[in-house]
């Protein structure tokens, strides 16, 4: 029997744990104690930070695991890259995790390699904010180098708003640094899930998102498939592959996020290598494609990945979370709203009540649907 490692178990992990059972591994998990729900899932459960390293790599070689992965988490990336490298398991190179993982990084190697990218500039720790951005213009959005779910992201409109915006990012951050781009404005967000194996790319499927908009553009829904022309499709594909190429992400699933101006010009904000949060590609490629995503990150970590094979499925999938903006949501997850042409797949409700979204740990349930006719939009929204 082969021994995955997992390195994180909170709800995010469970899907990955939940598969790998399924397919007849023994599956190790890393994590501390608060919130892994997937120790009771897992064959061994260590009670270790997932950025210890060196402590979770000797335990891999006394496991003699083989293969390591996790979905869903820019924090375990480094720590998946460092584990592989040094046992000779499938994955990215540690100088890849870092460019993946790393705002900053990223976006140079992106801006490098010609991929459209909006104008930006990193901030750190005391430096002098406004002479960082002095040709730069409003409006700009700032957000923490090595963060993801939206978390220490701020719309800025004027200059006396700055301070404040990157003072919160840098507090975020890992590396107490932030990043500052020029926003683009008239757009649409989307992301693009996609999977690759010995460097090269599959782009699965692209998502619409719903955000609450300025200042912190916490996601509300996902739909998929993206509503874009097959010209479109094509482009991004090839902008997403470059930007892959760039970061090289040789092994498993990537997340890239990008801007649709109403022109359907193409930006790029941002490529990481793991499957994309918010049940998008634990649940929704699956649901809208055939494609069994979590199946292919696992024989990617493997060495055993054997291509793309789209199966039966639903033309569209999504999901909605609860929040200030979304309450009728609460409805649909207490079975007092009924959705026509829609099938509830599943859903939990977190909590009866909902604060401001400043990020997408914030919100308090959500609900994923199914269909073969339409996306559920309910009215007005």
């Amino acid at each position: 029997m082969k021994t995955l490692a997992v390195i994180g178990a909170g709800y995010l992990q469970l899907p990955l744990v939940t598969k790998a059972k399924q397919m007849g591994l023994r599956v190790i998990c890393f994590a501390w104690p608060e919130g892994a729900v997937c120790a009771e899932v897992c064959d061994v459960f260590y009670p270790i930070s997932i950025v210890d390293r060196e402590k979770i790599l000797e335990i891999c070689r006394s496991e003699r695991v083989d293969g390591v992965t996790s979905i869903a988490s820019d924090v375990a990336v480094p720590t998946i890259s460092y584990v592989a490298q040094k046992m000779g398991l499938v994955g990215n190179s540690v100088e890849s995790a870092a460019k993946s993982t790393n705002k900053y990084l990223m976006r140079q190697a992106l801006w490098d390699a010609g991929v459209p990218c909006p104008k930006f500039v990193v901030v750190s720790e005391g430096e002098n904010v406004s002479s960082c951005v002095d040709k730069m213009s409003f409006p700009l959005v700032v957000k923490p180098t090595d963060r993801s779910g939206s978390m220490g992201v701020t719309r800025v409109d004027h200059n006396d708003e700055l301070g404040t915006a990157v003072t919160t990012a840098i507090s975020d951050s890992f590396c107490h640094k932030a990043i500052v781009e020029e926003c683009i404005t008239d757009m649409r967000e989307i992301s693009v899930e996609g999977i690759s194996w010995n460097g090269q790319y599959h782009l699965l499927q692209i998502t619409d998102k719903v955000t609450t908009g300025a200042p912190h553009y916490v996601e509300l829904a996902h739909h998929q498939p993206g509503c874009i022309s097959e010209e479109l499709r094509n482009r991004i594909a090839e902008i997403v592959s470059r930007g892959i190429s760039a970061l090289d992400i040789r092994y498993g699933a990537s997340h890239a996020e990008l801007m649709i101006t109403s022109d359907d010009r193409v930006f790029v904000t941002e490529i990481g290598a793991r499957m994309g949060g918010d049940f998008i590609g634990s649940d929704l490629v699956h649901l809208s494609t055939g494609y069994d995503f979590l199946e292919g990150v696992i024989k990617c970590a493997l060495g055993e990945f054997d291509g793309i094979r789209f199966g039966a499925h639903s033309r569209f999938s999504g999901v909605w979370f609860y929040a200030p903006q979304t309450r009728w949501v609460r409805d649909v997850i207490n079975g007092r709203t009924a959705m026509q042409n829609v099938d509830l797949v599943s859903c939990e409700l977190q909590s009866e009540d909902v604060v401001p979204l400043t990020r997408s740990a914030d919100r308090s349930g959500y609900f994923i649907y199914k269909s073969d006719i339409e996306r559920f939009n309910p009215k007005g929204v």
